[in-house]
C-alpha cells in the first residue's frame, strides 16, 4: 500500500488559463491555499487574480517560464507548497516533471512517473496494450528504421495506413497514406515534424480506420489498485485532429458497448499502475469494433462534461486520490444522467483559416441559465497575446436529453458576447444546423470536410453579430482616436504654456 502523505494544505498550480481557473476553484471550495506561477505575459491574468498568492517565473516564452521545471519545483519548496497540481499542457505529462517533484518532496497530483513514461510512447503503449488483452489498430509494433521497412510494413497489413510518430500527440508526426508511391515521401516528413516537435523522429505504422468516431472512457485510480470508469466522451469533432467539441454521452455507443470499452480502459490503467485522473482513447469504427489510440496521463479539457453527467469533481478526487485516499464506493456504479456538450471558445477566425485573433478584449458577456457552465480564463479588458494556445473558455452547457443540451447550447451562443477579438463561436452556430450534427452522424473527418466544402457557413445572426462586432470596435476606435487628438493638443498647449513661463524666468 502506498504511504500516505499529509493533506495538501498549500498546492502551486504549474499551469494558467481557464485551467489553472478551474483548479483554483476546487481549492478554495476545500479551503486549500493556492499559489500560482504566471510569465510577464500573464502577470494581469485571471489566475494571478484569484490565487492566494502569484510568483513571477519568467518572461512570455513558455520556453522560459511555464515548462522551467526545475524552477517550478524549487519555488515549490520555497513557498511551502505541499503539491503542485500541473493542468493541462506544459509539463503536465512530463514523466522527468513528476520525478522532479517526488525527488523533492512535493506531492505531484498525477500519476506515478513510471506509468506516465509508458504510456507516453506510442509503441510501448501498444505492447503494453496488446499484453492486457486491449483492442489494438492493426499495425507494426517497431519503430521503422527506413521507407522500406514502412513500404514493407504496410504491404502486410494493407493500405491505406497511418504513419504515426512514436512520442506524438495533437496529430503531429502524422501522415495519411492511401498507397505504395507516397509512402517514402510521407515517412520523410512524419519522422521529420516529429523530430521538430518531440525531439524524437521514431515513427510506426497502423492499419488506417476509415471513418471512425474518437471515444474515450474517464477513469480514476487509487493509489492502492483500484480503478473506475466514469464513462466515455465523445470527441469526433476535430480539425486537423485538434478536438473542437465535446459531448457526453456518445450517440453512438449503447450500454454493451460502454460496458465493453469501460473494461478494457480499466485493464489498460491497471497495466500499467495508474493512478489519479487519466483518459483513455478508442477509435469506434462504423462497425462497432473500437481499437487503442493511446492515453492521456492527466486531466482533460473536456473533462466538465463528465462532471455534469455524473455529477463528480474530478479536481476533488485528483486531490482526495493525491492525499492517499481510496475511491469511495459510490464510483463504483456511475449513473449517467442527461447529456452534456462543450465547445472550445478559441480566440480564432473559423471563417479565415482559423487565423490568430490577439487583442485586447473590449466586451465580454458570458452566459447564464439553466444547464448553463462558464469554464473561462479571461476577463473584460485583458489582453490576448499571441503566446500560448488560444483557448479563452469552454463554453459547457447540460440537458436531460441530447436534445434539451443542443436547445440549451443554441440558447447560451446566442447570449455569449466577446468582442474586440474574433472567436470560434460563430462556427458553432453553423454547426448547431447542420443536420448531420443535430443527428449525431459525425467521425474524426467530418468538420475538415465539411469545412473544405465550406458547407458550415455563418448563420443571418451569426453574420449580423458579426457586424455589430466590427461597429463596436471602429467605434472604440473612433472615440479612443478623438481622445488621444484631445490630449495631444492638450500637451502642446501644457508645453507651450510651460516653455513661456521658462523663457519668462529667465528674463527676469
Amino acid at each position: 500500500m502506498a504511504d500516505r502523505p499529509k493533506v495538501l494544505e498549500k498546492v502551486l498550480i504549474a499551469n494558467r488559463g481557464e485551467i489553472a481557473v478551474r483548479v483554483l476553484r476546487a481549492l478554495r471550495e476545500l479551503g486549500r491555499r493556492s499559489a500560482v506561477v504566471y510569465s510577464d505575459a500573464d502577470r494581469a491574468s485571471l489566475p494571478v487574480l484569484l490565487a492566494d498568492e502569484a510568483h513571477r517565473i519568467g518572461p512570455a516564452p513558455s520556453a522560459e517560464s511555464y515548462l522551467r521545471a526545475e524552477a517550478i519545483v524549487e519555488l515549490a519548496r520555497e513557498i511551502g507548497a505541499d503539491a503542485i497540481h500541473p493542468g493541462y499542457g506544459f509539463l503536465a505529462e512530463s514523466a522527468r516533471f513528476a520525478a522532479l517533484c517526488g525527488a523533492a518532496g512535493v506531492k505531484f497530483i498525477g500519476p506515478p512517473p513510471a506509468a506516465m513514461a509508458a504510456m507516453g510512447s506510442k509503441i510501448e503503449s501498444r505492447r503494453l496494450m496488446i499484453a492486457a488483452g486491449v483492442p489494438v489498430v492493426p499495425g507494426g509494433e517497431d519503430p521503422l528504421a527506413s521507407p522500406a521497412e514502412a513500404a514493407a510494413a504496410a504491404a502486410a497489413i494493407g493500405y491505406p495506413v497511418m504513419l504515426k510518430a512514436a512520442a506524438g500527440g495533437g496529430g503531429k508526426g502524422m501522415r495519411l497514406v492511401r498507397d505504395a508511391d507516397g509512402l517514402a515521401a510521407a515517412y520523410r516528413a512524419a519522422r521529420s515534424e516529429a523530430r521538430a516537435s518531440f525531439g524524437d523522429d521514431a515513427v510506426y505504422l497502423e492499419k488506417l480506420v476509415e471513418r471512425p468516431r474518437h471515444v474515450e472512457i474517464q477513469i480514476l485510480a487509487d493509489e492502492h489498485g483500484n480503478v473506475v470508469s466514469l464513462g466515455e466522451r465523445d470527441c469526433s469533432l476535430q480539425r486537423r485532429h485538434q478536438k473542437v467539441v465535446e459531448e457526453a454521452p456518445s450517440p453512438a455507443v449503447d450500454a454493451p458497448l460502454r460496458r465493453r470499452m469501460s473494461e478494457a480502459a480499466v485493464r489498460a490503467a491497471a497495466a500499467v499502475g495508474y493512478a489519479n485522473a487519466g483518459t483513455v482513447e478508442f477509435l469506434l469504427a462504423p462497425d462497432g469494433d473500437f481499437f487503442f489510440l493511446e492515453m492521456n496521463t492527466r486531466l482533460q479539457v473536456e473533462h466538465p462534461i463528465t462532471e455534469m453527467v455524473t455529477g463528480i469533481d474530478l479536481v476533488r478526487w485528483q486531490l482526495a486520490i493525491a492525499e492517499g485516499r481510496p475511491l469511495a464506493e459510490e464510483l463504483d456504479d456511475v449513473e449517467i444522467r442527461g447529456h452534456a456538450f462543450e465547445v472550445r471558445l478559441y480566440a480564432e477566425d473559423p471563417y479565415r483559416n482559423f487565423a490568430p485573433s490577439p487583442g485586447r478584449i473590449e466586451r465580454l458577456r458570458l452566459p447564464q441559465g439553466p444547464g448553463v457552465r462558464n469554464e473561462c480564463g479571461v476577463y473584460e479588458g485583458e489582453a490576448v497575446t499571441i503566446h500560448y494556445d488560444p483557448l479563452l473558455a469552454k463554453l459547457v452547457v447540460w440537458g436531460a436529453d441530447r436534445g434539451q443540451a443542443m436547445e440549451r447550447l443554441d440558447r447560451a451562443l446566442s447570449e455569449l458576447r466577446i468582442e474586440g477579438i474574433r472567436t470560434t463561436a460563430p462556427l458553432f452556430r453553423a454547426l448547431l444546423a447542420d443536420a448531420d450534427f443535430r443527428r449525431g452522424v459525425v467521425d474524426n473527418d467530418m468538420l475538415d470536410r465539411k469545412l473544405a466544402a465550406g458547407e458550415l457557413t455563418p448563420t443571418r445572426s451569426a453574420l449580423q453579430r458579426e457586424l455589430t462586432t466590427i461597429a463596436a470596435a471602429l467605434e472604440h476606435l473612433d472615440r479612443h482616436g478623438r481622445r488621444a487628438a484631445r490630449s495631444l493638443a492638450r500637451g502642446r498647449r501644457d508645453h507651450w504654456r510651460g516653455a513661456g513661463r521658462r523663457e519668462a524666468l529667465r528674463g527676469t
